[in-house]
């Protein structure tokens, strides 16, 4: 967190109050690199991986309304849907690149609300020279997991995201207590911390705790509600996708991802990055995020010929 302050601003968007991360790039290179993180997020939580892109182009994070400590939709009275985030993200781009082409890295529930994006403002298509999902998604099946828990987790999620509920989980749960032991009790999130030390766990825990403060949480439980009836592989987008896979993803089923992102993009091109999990853990360094970059795309993003 004290290597990343430094690069923060802050951000003010449609009446919402965040912050932007804004990492020069290490060297001559001037690719313009939008990063998108995805859910349970904040600026701090990647930097690591910005580390890693710096060596290929200047970064750019900004905060998505309810995350990263960002005021919440509620707040100008929208409600936090996947087109609500395009849209916002759609008036950062033209806002921050009105010259400029742009490389968009977008991770997990980021690459949905990009994907939406390019859907609802395809103009904007044009304005990017190479993109690139990370563990991205695009329908509800991708997800694995079996139909009857989906139809409980989505009605779990809607129940969480209202407002008394939400209020006393803010208030009550979102302690380390609580959180480190669900984190062991839930496969999903008992998975994440595969070959961390015992101090590297109650690092990350400390940190997790944090993201769920920060976090907005009706807004984390009504995106959740909103994955269990994803669709967004009816309208076309004109570029082709560079698409990060994890060997050990426990989230999604790679082989209908592609399936869909096939169905949307112009071209598909996969990568397969090596780590056990669906994304690093939350105090990963630059090493174990640097899994995130295989050497095809380094070479991609090495490359000036898509700048």
């Amino acid at each position: 967190m004290k290597k990343s302050a430094e690069f923060i601003l802050p951000l003010d968007m449609n009446g919402l109050s965040g912050r932007m991360l804004r990492a020069p790039s290490v060297n001559a290179r001037k690719r313009e690199i939008l990063l998108i993180y995805g859910h349970h997020a904040m600026l701090e939580r990647w930097w690591s991986l910005v580390e890693n892109l710096r060596e290929y182009g200047n970064v750019t994070v900004p905060d998505l309304p309810g995350f990263g400590g960002m005021d919440s939709f509620s707040k100008i009275g929208i409600r936090p849907s996947i087109d609500a985030y395009a849209d916002y993200l759609a008036a950062f781009v033209k806002l921050r690149y009105k010259r400029k082409k742009v490389t968009v890295y977008a991770i997990s529930f980021g690459f949905v609300v990009v994907t939406r994006m390019l859907q609802l403002h395809p103009e904007l298509s044009k304005k990017i020279n190479l993109m690139v999902s990370t563990v991205g998604f695009m329908h509800k099946d991708d997800l694995r997991m079996p139909t009857g828990q989906k139809f409980i987790s989505r009605i779990l999620a809607r129940l969480f995201a209202t407002k008394p509920v939400a209020t006393l989980i803010r208030y009550i749960a979102l302690n380390k207590p609580v959180v480190k032991a669900f984190t062991k009790i839930m496969p999903h999130s008992k998975h994440r911390y595969i070959k961390v030390t015992p101090l590297e766990f109650e690092q990350a825990i400390d940190f997790d705790v944090l993201l769920w403060q920060v976090n907005d949480v009706r807004t984390h439980w009504l995106t959740t509600s909103q994955f269990f009836s994803l669709d967004i592989t009816k309208s076309p987008v004109a570029l082709p996708i560079i698409h990060i896979a994890t060997e050990g993803d426990h989230y999604l089923d790679n082989i209908l991802v592609e399936q869909h992102m096939r169905k949307v993009f112009k071209d598909y091109k996969r990568f397969v990055a090596k780590t056990k999990t669906h994304v690093p853990y939350p105090t990963a360094d630059k090493a174990a995020t640097a899994e995130l970059l295989p050497l095809g795309l380094r070479k991609l993003l090495s490359s000036t010929k898509s700048v």
